[in-house]
């Protein structure tokens, strides 16, 4: 279970290698997403509040990077955080996601990018409920409901 400690040390020192990685270019991330995603996991955006297909779902199932796959949340650590995107308590493993400070808006954040594919998702934040006390502040657009594995 990750603490904002460990979230500090990741963006600081990086995150374990992810498994496999995904690189492509710009033209083909164009030809694979819709406008909305690719904006918002190519081009660091950010879709409006309470606009999320995955704002208010409760379905079962992993939430998994829409541009690579990569299973990244679990819908059991999902929370209604009233912020307006999909939140989390924490990843399903430590080298997923990875974590860099983010100094835009005149704010002090640490965004959240997929460790395959480097997909911006969100940012996390240190004010979630226990067990883990963090909030992943998730975009809708960068995520697709996958069904959960059987053995998750």
């Amino acid at each position: 279970m990750q603490t904002w400690a460990d979230v500090i040390r990741f963006a600081n020192n990086g995150v374990p290698a992810p498994d496999r990685r995904v690189e492509k270019n710009d033209a083909e991330w164009r030809e694979q997403l819709t406008p909305e995603q690719y904006r918002i996991t190519r081009q660091h955006g950010t879709e409006r509040a309470f606009t999320g297909e995955y704002c208010e779902a409760h379905d079962p199932g992993l939430y998994a990077c829409v541009c690579c796959g990569t299973p990244c949340y679990d819908s059991r650590t999902k929370f209604e955080s009233g912020t307006g995107w999909p939140s989390f308590t924490e990843p399903v493993r430590d080298n997923v996601v990875k974590y860099k400070k983010d100094t835009s808006y005149g704010m002090v954040r640490v965004e959240v990018l997929c460790n395959v594919c480097d997909a911006h998702q969100g940012h996390v934040f240190p004010d979630g409920p226990a067990p883990t006390g963090l909030r992943y502040c998730i975009n809708s657009a960068a995520v697709k409901l996958v069904e959960q594995e059987a053995n998750a």
